[in-house]
C-alpha cells in the first residue's frame, strides 16, 4: 500500500492550509538566517587571520579581482579576437563563414568569463560602499559588530522556528482531531455485527494509539521534512556559490544515504505494524480481565492472568525494542556517511588550497585558486547543511510508522456497513397494523443456520412472548426487527412495508429495547433515562420512572436522587435498579414497538408485579414483544411463541400450549421447579 493511506491522512490538514503556508514561510526565513549565521565566519577569519580590517580587506579584494580576474580576462579577450581576426583575414572565401561561426562561439565563452569577473568586481564595489559607510574601522569593533549581527540573526531564527513549530503543532492537532472524530463517526455507522468481529479493543487501539502515531508522522512531515531540508538547501546554495565543484563532490554520497534510509524505512513500517498489533493485544487482554474481574477473583485466577499479561507485554516489549533499535541505528549510519562525505571534501579542498590547481584531469575544478579562509567558510556551510540532514535521519522511519498506523486506520474506515440508511427511502409511518415475519432465515456464520423458515404474524397492540431453550434464536429473531442484522432470506414487514425499504432512522425511532445487559452510561440517573429523549422535561422523566417502578427507590435510596452518578456501566446500582432505569428509558422514548429481553430477571417479586401493571397500561397503541422464562410474565402475554432450534414450534396462549405443546410443558415444569427450589 506504500504511503497512499498516509497521504489520505495528510488531506485532513487541507482545511488548515493557510496556517501551514505561514509555517512554511517561517521555515524559509529561518533557513535564510541559518545560512547567514555561517557566512559570518568569513569576515571573522579575515579579521583574525590577516592584519587588516574590513575596509582594507575590501580594497585588497577589489584590487585583486581587478588584477587577477578582470584585466587578464580583458587581455585574453583582446588577444583571442586578434588571433581569430588574423585567421579569418588569411582564409579564403569558403572558410571565412565557418571560421566566423567558430569565432562567435569562442568569443561568447570568453565574454561570459569576462562578464562573471566584472560581476564579481561590481559586487565588491557594492560591498565597499556599505562597509565604508556602516562598518567600524577598528578590528575589535568590527568583530563585535559581526557577533551582534549573528546574535540578532539567531534570535530572529529562534522566533521564526517557534512560530513554525507552533503553527505545525496546531495544524497537526486539528487534523488528528478531525480524523479521530471522522473515524468515530464511521464506527457508529457500522453494523452491530462489526463490533463483535473486530472487537472494541481493536477499535480503541486505532482510535487512540494509531491516530497518535499518524499525528507524529504528520508533525514530522510538516515540521522537520520542510524546515530541515530548507536549512540544508540554503547552506548548500551558498556553498555552491562559493565553489560548486566541491559542493557537488559532497553531494555525491547522498544517493547512498537515501538507499539506506529507504531500506530502514520499509523495515520500520513492518516492525511498527507488529508493534501496533501487540498494543492491541494488551488492550484486548486488559479489557477482558477487567470486565470479568468478578470471575477472576471468584476462582482465584489472579496468578494466571498476571502470567498472561506478562507474556503479552513481553511480546509487545520485544517488538517495541526492535522499533527502538531500528530508529537508533539510523542516526549513526547517516552520521558515518556524513563524516565520510566531509572527509572526501576536506581532502579535495586541502589539495586545492595547498597545490592551487584550477583543473584536475582536464576538468575545471575552480575559477581561481582557493583561499584557506574561503575553504573554511565552505566547510562551515557544508557542516551546517549536514546537521539538518543528520536530524532527518529518523524522519523517514517515523513517517513509515505513521504509514503503518494509517494503513490500519483507513483499512477500517474503508469498510462499508452492510445495512445502509437510504435518506431517500420511505419514512415509516406510525406503526398501527401489524408485524410479519415471512420465511425468515438467518445465520451469524455462513453454513451455521440459526433461524430457518420463521413465519409469524403479530397484530398491532398485542403482547407476544417468545420462549424456548437457550440458543434457539429468540434474541436473534427480535434483533432483526430494528435491523441490527438483516435476514439471509425472507423478509420482515411492518404495516405491510419491508423494513429494508424504509428509512432506517424512522424505523429505529419507533422501537425501544430493554435487554438483560442493562447498559447504563457513566452519568446521572436523570441523563440515563433522558438518553431516549434528550430534551425531555423533568416531569416527563419522573413519569417514565414511575411507570417503571423506579421513582421511589431513586428518591429514597440514592443520594442526590435523579442527580446520582451511576458509575461506569451502572456499577453503583443493583441489578434490579439498573433494569428499572433501563425500562424507564424505554418508556420515555414512547415507542410503538417495545422489545423486552429478560427485562425482569433481576427484579424482586413485588417490583415485578408493578412492572406488569405498567405493561398493561402501556400496551395501548403499542406492540410489545418480550423474551422471558418467568411464569408471571408469560401470563401477561396475549400469545406465546415457542421456538425450537430456530423454528416456530407452536403458537398460542398459556392454557393452549399447556395442553398441546410438550416442549412448552417441559419449560413450564422446569421453571416451576426453580421457583420451588
Amino acid at each position: 500500500m506504500g504511503m497512499r493511506h498516509f497521504f489520505r491522512a495528510l488531506r485532513f490538514a487541507w482545511p488548515y492550509r493557510f496556517r501551514l503556508g505561514i509555517s512554511i514561510g517561517c521555515a524559509l526565513l529561518a533557513a535564510g538566517f541559518w545560512s547567514l549565521n555561517f557566512t559570518a565566519l568569513y569576515p571573522i577569519l579575515q579579521v583574525f587571520g590577516k592584519d587588516q580590517n574590513l575596509q582594507t580587506w575590501i580594497d585588497s579584494a577589489i584590487d585583486k579581482c581587478q588584477k587577477e580576474q578582470v584585466e587578464p580576462a580583458e587581455k585574453q579577450m583582446i588577444k583571442v579576437k586578434a588571433e581569430w581576426q588574423r585567421k579569418i583575414d588569411e582564409s579564403n572565401e569558403d572558410d571565412k563563414a565557418r571560421l566566423e561561426r567558430k569565432f562567435a562561439d569562442a568569443a561568447a565563452k570568453f565574454e561570459s568569463d569576462l562578464n562573471n569577473a566584472r560581476s564579481d568586481l561590481h559586487r565588491y564595489h557594492v560591498a565597499k560602499r556599505y562597509i565604508d559607510n556602516y562598518c567600524p574601522t577598528n578590528r575589535f569593533q568590527t568583530l563585535m559588530a559581526v557577533l551582534v549581527l549573528v546574535i540578532v540573526a539567531v534570535v530572529l531564527r529562534g522566533v521564526l522556528e517557534f512560530w513554525q513549530e507552533s503553527l505545525v503543532g496546531a495544524v497537526v492537532n486539528r487534523s488528528t482531531f478531525d480524523l479521530r472524530n471522522t473515524f468515530f463517526r464511521h464506527c457508529l455507522g457500522l453494523d452491530v455485527s462489526h463490533f463483535g468481529e473486530a472487537g472494541t479493543h481493536e477499535l480503541t487501539t486505532r482510535l487512540t494509539n494509531d491516530i497518535d502515531l499518524i499525528g507524529q508522522g504528520m508533525r514530522t512531515s510538516f515540521g522537520k521534512v520542510i524546515a530541515e531540508p530548507l536549512k540544508a538547501v540554503a547552506c548548500i546554495a551558498v556553498a555552491a556559490w562559493i565553489n560548486w565543484q566541491l559542493t557537488i563532490t559532497c553531494l555525491v554520497i547522498t544517493p547512498f544515504a537515501l538507499i539506506v534510509l529507504t531500506r530502514f524505512g520499509r523495515t520500520m513500517k513492518r516492525a511498527t505494524r507488529r508493534l501496533l498489533e501487540g498494543v492491541s493485544g494488551i488492550y484486548k487482554l486488559s479489557q477482558e480481565v477487567f470486565q470479568g474481574i468478578r470471575i477472576v477473583k471468584a476462582f482465584a485466577r489472579e496468578p494466571r492472568e498476571r502470567r498472561r499479561f506478562r507474556n503479552v507485554t513481553r511480546d509487545c516489549y520485544n517488538k517495541a525494542m526492535w522499533v527502538v533499535t531500528l530508529d537508533a541505528m539510523t542516526g549513526p549510519i547517516i552520521e558515518v556517511l556524513t563524516v565520510l562525505a566531509v572527509a572526501v571534501v576536506f581532502s579535495f579542498g586541502a589539495y586545492l588550497v595547498l597545490e592551487k590547481p584550477t583543473h584536475l584531469l582536464g576538468f575545471p575544478i575552480a575559477d581561481q585558486p582557493l583561499e584557506a579562509e574561503t575553504l573554511m567558510q565552505l566547510y562551515a556551510l557544508l557542516a551546517a547543511a549536514a546537521d539538518p540532514i543528520r536530524r532527518l535521519s529518523n524522519v523517514y522511519t517515523r513517517i513509515q510508522s505513521g504509514c503503518a498506523a494509517a494503513d490500519r486506520v483507513f483499512q477500517h474506515m474503508d469498510q462499508e456497513p452492510k445495512i445502509h440508511n437510504d435518506a431517500e427511502s420511505h419514512v415509516l409511518a406510525h406503526h398501527h397494523k401489524g408485524i410479519e415475519f415471512r420465511n425468515v432465515c438467518f445465520s451469524y456464520t455462513p453454513g451455521q443456520v440459526l433461524l430457518e423458515g420463521v413465519d409469524l404474524e403479530i397484530k398491532h397492540g398485542e403482547i407476544v412472548a417468545f420462549v424456548g431453550r437457550n440458543g434457539c434464536g429468540k434474541t436473534s429473531l427480535l434483533n432483526l426487527l430494528p435491523r441490527f442484522y438483516d435476514p439471509d432470506h425472507g423478509s420482515i414487514l411492518i404495516d405491510g412495508l419491508d423494513i429494508r425499504t424504509v428509512n432506517l432512522r424512522s424505523l429505529r425511532k419507533q422501537i425501544a429495547i430493554v435487554t438483560q445487559d442493562m447498559f447504563l452510561f457513566d452519568d446521572t440517573v436523570f441523563n440515563n433515562i433522558a438518553y431516549a429523549h434528550p430534551h425531555a422535561s423533568r416531569e416527563a422523566v419522573e413519569a417514565a420512572a414511575r411507570r417503571a417502578q423506579a421513582h421511589d427507590f431513586i428518591l429514597n435510596d440514592l443520594e442526590g436522587g435523579y442527580d446520582y452518578m451511576v458509575g461506569a456501566e451502572g456499577k453503583r446500582l443493583s441489578g434490579g435498579q439498573k433494569q428499572r432505569i433501563c425500562l424507564a428509558r424505554a418508556f420515555l422514548a414512547d415507542p410503538t414497538i417495545l422489545i423486552l429481553d429478560e427485562f425482569t430477571n433481576q427484579n424482586d417479586p413485588e417490583a415485578e408485579v408493578y412492572v406488569h401493571r405498567a405493561l398493561h397500561e402501556l400496551r395501548k397503541g403499542r406492540t410489545i414483544l418480550l423474551i422471558t422464562h418467568r411464569l408471571h410474565t408469560l401470563e401477561v402475554a396475549d400469545r406465546i411463541v415457542v421456538l425450537d432450534e430456530g423454528r416456530v414450534a407452536a403458537i398460542g396462549t398459556h392454557a393452549e400450549l399447556m395442553r398441546t405443546c410438550p416442549l412448552y410443558q417441559r419449560l413450564h415444569d422446569v421453571q416451576q421447579q426453580r421457583m420451588v427450589a
